[in-house]
Parts: structure tokens; C-alpha cells; sequence
């Protein structure tokens, strides 16, 4: 039987201006969505691309941590890791309840999830379309129209979100977040509750909106690593708020 095809690395190595791990992940996402990488296609070993980028293997498998629970890479026993089909299975439910009991895995989540929407946002400035712009527009609409959270305004806030996916040309990065639809809809929902108004989180997606109507990728991107870091900040204060509440009954 042949041997499958592993894909050659074209990495960089690091310079040390953050967490080897923080970084190592954003270069792996990069090379990953380069489309040097096809799907199904193996990826280099945890030895290589350390050697490659510079750094320990610990780093590299950290940083490798959040994108196998995303979906974006599938290790297979004693044969590597692969870049999964854009068609790969929903996330499984048990990470779902993960993050509703504020589990050690949410915080690789939080982290991962806020790497693809940095680069969603970035690419859709780019490549947008006037009909997905207007699909943005239509959902930013009617969040403002929702001042109190709920179900309405979390529905527009999800929508809004996967619509940046869709414009991002990027047939990998929209798989992942259409297949953790449910995950964002609880992240989403929790973030909401937590406020006595939709404001915050209304503005929060206009600046994001605005440079990707305006073509500024570097605006984009800015403004969502915005959004994602006061997001993450709130969940993990209501996720730790609901751990007392639980301690104490």
C-alpha cells in the first residue's frame, strides 16, 4: 500500500515576540489555510515543523491541541495528523458540555475560535462580495433592532458571524464554523445573558462590519481580535460566576 502524501512545510522560523505556543499556533493555522495543504492530506510531524519553526516540541503540540478539537486537523493513531475534508462531523457534544461546565478545554476553544474569527474577518475584507456584504449588513440590522438580549438577537449575532465565514472564500475555515454552529450558539448565548442590554455587543460588531465593507483587511482583523478578547473575557466570567453558583448549592 502506498504511503500517503505528506504535505511540505514552508514555515518561517520565529521570531520570540509572545508565548511559543500562541505563535505557533497562529503560523500552523496559516500554513494550514494556505492551500499548500489539501484536505486529507498529512501534515509534517510534531518533530519536523518544531525544527522547522524553531521551538520544542511541546510547544508545537499545544499549539496543535486546539485545532484537533476544532476539527481542523484529525490525528490518526500511530499513522500522523491530517488537515480534515471540509465535511468532517459536527464538534462532539461532550466539548459542547465542556464549555457549558467550564472546563479546562474551554479556554483552547476560546483560543482557537478566536484565531479563525481574526481570519475570517481578514480574509472577507478582502474578497467580500456586494451580496455577502449586504447579507452582513442585513444581519447587523437586526441585531440593532433587539435591545434586550434573547433569542432574536443571538440568532443575527450567529448569522452575522457565519455570514463573515461565507465571504471569506476560505472553504476550510467556513466548515469549521458551520460544524460548531451549536458550540457558538451556547458561547453566543451565554456572552448575551450575561449583559442587561444588547448595546455592547451591538457595537462591538459595527467597527468589524465597517472595515470589511471598506476593503481594509488590517481594520478587520483588528476589530474582530477586539470583539473575540471582550467576548472571552465575559464568558469566562459567567462560566466562572455559574461554577460558584454550583459550589454553593
Amino acid at each position: 500500500m502506498a504511503r500517503p502524501r505528506v504535505a511540505t512545510p514552508d514555515l518561517e522560523p520565529m521570531a520570540p515576540r509572545e508565548a511559543p505556543s500562541t505563535e505557533v499556533a497562529r503560523r500552523l493555522l496559516d500554513y494550514l489555510l494556505s492551500g499548500n495543504v489539501k484536505a486529507g492530506e498529512r501534515i509534517p510531524s510534531e518533530r519536523q515543523l518544531a525544527s522547522q519553526l524553531g521551538v520544542g516540541r511541546s510547544a508545537v503540540r499545544d499549539a496543535l491541541r486546539p485545532l484537533l478539537m476544532l476539527g481542523i486537523v484529525e490525528a490518526r493513531q500511530g499513522d500522523g495528523t491530517y488537515l480534515r475534508q471540509p465535511e468532517s462531523s459536527l464538534l462532539p457534544q461532550a466539548i459542547e458540555w465542556g464549555l457549558l461546565l467550564g472546563e479546562h478545554t474551554t479556554l483552547d476553544l476560546i483560543e482557537a475560535r478566536a484565531y479563525i474569527e481574526v481570519a475570517l474577518a481578514e480574509l472577507a475584507a478582502a474578497r467580500r462580495s456586494e451580496t455577502e456584504l449586504g447579507e452582513m449588513a442585513a444581519r447587523l440590522e437586526e441585531m440593532s433592532k433587539e435591545t434586550v438580549p434573547g433569542d432574536a438577537f443571538n440568532e443575527a449575532d450567529l448569522a452575522f458571524h457565519l455570514a463573515i465565514a461565507e465571504a471569506s472564500g476560505n472553504t476550510v475555515l467556513f466548515g469549521t464554523i458551520v460544524n460548531i454552529r451549536s458550540l457558538l450558539r451556547v458561547w453566543i448565548t451565554r456572552v448575551s445573558a450575561s449583559e442587561p442590554s444588547t448595546h455592547r455587543s451591538y457595537m462591538e460588531h459595527v467597527p468589524v462590519f465597517d472595515a470589511i465593507k471598506a476593503g481594509d483587511p488590517t481594520a478587520a482583523a483588528a476589530a474582530m481580535r477586539l470583539h473575540m478578547e471582550s467576548a472571552r473575557r465575559r464568558l469566562i466570567e459567567t462560566l466562572a460566576t455559574a461554577a460558584k453558583g454550583a459550589a454553593h448549592r
